[in-house]
């Protein structure tokens, strides 16, 4: 008779746990990927997305836009780390995955990609650069990482071979 109870318990305790394991229950769904909210508008007259673009942290970064779509790529300011881009562009904005590589390093850590978007914008007054105000996150984020502002620069083409890279000789290359 103990058997039968013990058993009964078991059983129950089972049918309790069952469709939970088997369905992979959580706390709920996985969190949604934090996305700008951000509305695309017009670009300022005569304005184009090709050219090369500078901030103190991430170097120059070389933009090709095709269409609506662009690819991009950079070498950090002070060499440690180059990366690439590729995204689409509405109007004013640019929305991008991204995945940057550590130069001289293999492995997990050496290579961190994430997403982001730009927002392409011209100051007001006479004489002034056009400037991509924009925020990049990790993983799957489009935010939260950081801020990610640059100045166009003047009479200066885009050419990805001034900042390919390497992460090690023979890894992790592209041109």
């Amino acid at each position: 008779m103990r058997k039968t109870k013990l058993f009964s318990l078991v059983a129950a305790a089972f049918l309790v746990a069952a469709p939970c394991a088997l369905s992979g229950c959580a706390a709920g769904p996985p969190p949604k990927a934090k996305t700008a909210a951000v509305q695309p508008g017009e670009m300022p007259p005569g304005a184009t997305w090709d050219g090369v673009y500078y901030n103190a942290l991430f170097g120059y970064l070389h933009i090709i836009a095709n269409g609506n779509t662009f690819e991009g790529r950079w070498r950090s300011a002070d060499e440690s780390a180059f990366g690439q881009m590729s995204g689409t562009i509405t109007g004013d904005i640019a929305r991008f995955d991204w995945t940057e590589n550590k130069v001289g390093m293999i492995g997990a850590a050496a290579k961190r990609s994430g997403k982001g978007y730009f927002r392409y914008t011209r100051p007001e007054g006479d004489n002034v650069d056009d400037k991509l105000l924009g925020e990049y996150g990790n993983n799957d984020a489009e935010i939260g990482g950081g801020s990610w502002d640059c100045i166009k620069q003047r009479n200066k083409a885009p050419d990805f071979s001034a900042v390919s890279g390497e992460a090690e000789p023979g890894i992790g290359t592209w041109k």
